[in-house]
């Protein structure tokens, strides 16, 4: 079983404090705020992060896929929008889009569609963000 973690600290009040994150694997470190998280402050935010991970998991999930019906992407580039709003006085991730596009060599457009939803399906990212609305568009190239 894959283990794999983060660490995160906050020091202040909401709106004036500041925080930082920390990857597990060292790959990023780095400062968010009340403003990167809810207006358009520098820094990043955990749907940002979130986005990455969805974004990731999608484009490695959809390579397996294709691989499972005799295919070989040469190349496979995902986007992950993550929509944070107020639901009930919660800030809430409501809809995740993910919008990719790839290079697959043989393959036609109905077989790559449907191995796309089934790669939005099935990635482990997208199965823990069930609650929140994920939409797909996907495209060759």
């Amino acid at each position: 079983m894959a283990k794999r973690m983060a660490d995160a600290v906050w020091e202040g009040g909401l709106r004036g404090g500041r925080g930082r994150m920390k990857l597990g694997g060292g790959a990023y470190e780095g400062p968010y705020t009340f403003s990167s998280r809810f207006e358009e402050g520098a820094g990043t935010n955990p749907e940002e992060l979130i986005a990455a991970a969805h974004a990731g998991c999608f484009s490695m999930a959809l390579s397996g896929e294709l691989e499972s019906a005799g295919f070989t992407a040469l190349r496979i580039a995902t986007r992950a929008q993550v929509y944070l709003e107020k639901v009930a006085d919660k800030w809430t991730i409501t809809r995740i889009e993910l919008i990719t596009e790839a290079k697959v060599p043989g393959i036609d457009e109905h077989t790559f569609l449907a191995k796309a939803e089934e790669a939005k399906r099935g990635c482990p990212v997208s199965r823990l963000l069930a609650a929140a609305k994920i939409t797909l568009q996907a495209k060759l190239v």
